[in-house]
């Protein structure tokens, strides 16, 4: 059996002039170890086997030195040379059960599985720990079989959660100082979590190994900056009467703070969103422009990404804002307008899943199942006909947000909101919303500014949110001076106002109108 063995930081080998330079691997490699990397993996496919058992028994006298295994890739025959202690297979390389036969029950032995098929097998083989990836594409593994992020490595580890109870993980593809901890996090279920992470180029490539090795540790060990608050708060509540109880207090919170809400949006909604940012006690602004998000997300606010208009210039300022507030910790909401009406909007939205974290992810019936991965054709940004029942959108509003581990809110007539462990449907709200464009929008925007001032509990901003804009919605819809779409915008925008201002000086008769539901699934 193999010796315990510590997969938080597996350093990857990469000798390529592109990221190794001029360097010596050695040098590079133990500057590593002495920033805390756990784990070595010496991945040659280039040099022929004199060199890699030169090169190879180099590294095996550092990595004994920290007392820290060294594996190698693919190469038994290299592995029995220098005596280390295990080796690392592809899908493609020698067969586990002869690896096994030829190393001994005492080798370490790691395989690289992309699929539930292939971790299910290794696991059986009698595999040591799992690369599993790609988690990002990578400019290292060329031969990438497909690129399966932090909703396929979440699938892998829930597949083996009992089989492979013993079988350690790591994720490998891409991985930085940038993405670990939402890799971490996101990726790991309920019944298993990853064990580490392999990285590369972010310390092979690094002008200062130790350094590098070191801060990305350090991050291995902290909670992600956007999830802190809401792992520190073990006390949520669950029933539908205290969370509702809890409204007043976040909508008040947000006219005192003014927090901001940065929309990047598109054109047709940006003076609506405006004005229901301001009607409801926040500050908003308007830029699409991602260089200005460094100094936003610094400002105690929130980030919208609404993909009402698709570009390739729109869509790497979505990523680059969506970085920058990840990094601040500061709360994102994504709004998928349309996300199955084209291919283009549905490439999208894997792209931005794949850029960052989003805290709550709010759309309707068809755009939730596209970013679930569901072939939805929209027309347009409408939802179209509805084909599930609310069991249903329960369900699916729940696995999303167990997925992303945040907070999904699925709009319709009954609304579902989901956490991924406490579901709720709202039944608020009036069909005039659905008669006036960017109503969907602008929801976005007031969920932005109770998640600024409610990062504890994420659920609750967005229920808060919800509430506040769709009971002024009811409440607007039954004024006498109300015709139509075209008179109820301005009585809308009034309503959200005369909500803001009636809970600011503690009168909360208008909650009296929430229909709120646990949803037993």
């Amino acid at each position: 059996m193999a010796p315990a063995v510590d997969y938080s930081l597996y350093l990857v080998t990469d000798s390529t002039p592109a990221i190794l330079g001029e360097r010596d691997l050695v040098e590079v490699v133990e500057a590593a170890l002495e920033g805390g990397v756990t784990l070595v993996q010496y991945r040659d496919k280039i040099s022929d086997t004199a060199l890699l058992v030169s090169t190879a028994r180099k590294l095996h006298l550092v990595t004994r030195k920290h007392n820290v295994p060294l594996l190698i890739n693919d190469r038994v025959d290299v592995a029995l040379a220098v005596e280390c202690e295990g080796v690392h297979v592809g899908q493609d390389d020698l067969d586990l059960p002869s690896v096994r036969k030829l190393l001994g029950h005492s080798a370490i032995i790691g395989v690289t599985v992309s699929t539930v098929e292939e971790a299910q097998l290794a696991c059986k083989g009698g595999a040591d720990y799992l690369g599993i990836g790609t988690m990002f594409a990578t400019a290292t593994k060329t031969n990438t079989k497909d690129i399966i992020g932090t909703a396929g490595t979440k699938e892998i580890l829930r597949a083996i959660a009992e089989d492979g109870k013993n079988v350690r993980t790591i994720s490998i593809g891409g991985i930085n100082a940038s993405t670990v901890q939402r890799v971490l996090y996101q990726s790991s279920d309920s019944k298993k979590k990853l064990d580490g992470v392999a990285v590369v180029s972010a310390i092979m490539a690094a002008k200062d190994p130790a350094r590098a090795a070191a801060e990305i540790m350090n991050l291995i060990k902290t909670p992600p900056p956007f999830a802190a608050a809401s792992l520190a708060n073990t006390a949520k509540k669950g029933d539908p009467r205290s969370l509702v109880g809890l409204v007043p207090a976040i909508i008040k919170v947000v006219t005192e703070k003014n927090p901001l809400s940065h929309n990047m949006t598109n054109l047709v909604v940006q003076n609506f969103a405006a004005n229901v940012a301001l009607a409801v006690g926040g500050s908003p602004i308007m830029s699409n422009y991602g260089e200005e998000a460094a100094d936003l997300c610094k400002l105690g606010g929130s980030l919208v990404i609404n993909m009402g208009t698709v570009t390739a210039e729109g869509l790497r300022n979505y990523v680059q804002a969506l970085k920058a507030y990840n990094q601040e910790g500061a709360p994102v909401v994504f709004d998928p307008v349309g996300a199955g009406a084209t291919a283009v909007r549905r490439l999208a939205v894997k792209t931005l899943l794949a850029a960052g974290y989003f805290d709550v992810i709010k759309g309707n019936e068809g755009e939730i199942r596209t970013v679930f991965g569901s072939v939805i054709q929209q027309k347009g940004v409408d939802s179209g006909a509805s084909t599930l029942s609310d069991t249903e959108k329960a369900a699916l509003v729940r696995d999303l947000a167990a997925r992303e581990r945040n907070v999904v809110v699925m709009t319709g007539a009954t609304d579902f909101v989901s956490d991924g462990l406490r579901t709720f449907a709202v039944s608020n709200g009036h069909e005039l919303l659905g008669r006036i464009t960017g109503s969907g929008c602008v929801l976005g925007t007031i969920i932005s500014l109770t998640l600024a001032v409610s990062r504890e509990d994420k659920l609750l901003a967005a229920l808060a949110g919800l509430l506040h804009y769709e009971i002024a919605a009811e409440i607007a819809a039954t004024r006498e001076d109300v015709k139509g779409p075209g008179t109820f915008v301005p009585a809308l925008i009034d309503e959200l106002y005369n909500i803001h201002e009636s809970t600011s000086q503690g009168d909360w008769k208008w909650l009296e109108r929430a229909s709120v539901g646990a949803v037993g699934l």
